[in-house]
């Protein structure tokens, strides 16, 4: 037996490919709207200018971005093998752009009212990885 083998016969956990670039031009202070013209699979990058958006109180942009973003990394999640469920872990750093992106839709939902969006959203980010919504807040 497997370290790594699922004991409660759930699937896989799914990781991402690696895309190293986006974030190294993030870190490095590159705008994220730059990134996101560059990279526009990156859901890190639309995740980022969620974030930007929100903090300057554009709500609806920042549901924009987040729901751009979130759709980019359902693409890559769904090439990579993932079938609508199962874990996404936090702890694979190229899952956290859509993670992020996930839950500042959430967060942008809630804001602008949209009750079931916001609880379906927390529910699909708990469900995917309760490290990243224990990180994220």
């Amino acid at each position: 037996m497997s370290i790594h083998e699922n004991l409660l016969g759930g699937p896989p956990p799914t990781h991402l490919p690696d895309d190293p670039e986006p974030r190294e031009l993030l870190a490095g202070g590159t705008p994220a709207a730059d990134v996101a013209a560059k990279y526009p699979s990156s859901s890190l990058a639309w995740a980022r200018l969620a974030d930007e958006a929100f903090e300057r109180g554009s709500t609806v942009e920042s549901y924009a971005y987040a729901r751009t973003g979130y759709h980019r990394g359902l693409d890559a999640l769904r090439r990579a093998g993932w079938k609508g469920h199962g874990p996404v872990p936090w702890e694979h750093e190229p899952n956290r752009g859509f993670l992020r992106a996930l839950h500042a839709l959430a967060r942008a939902a809630q804001s602008i009212g949209e009750q079931e969006e916001y609880e379906r959203c927390s529910t699909f980010l708990r469900e995917s990885s309760q490290a990243a919504a224990d990180t994220l807040g």
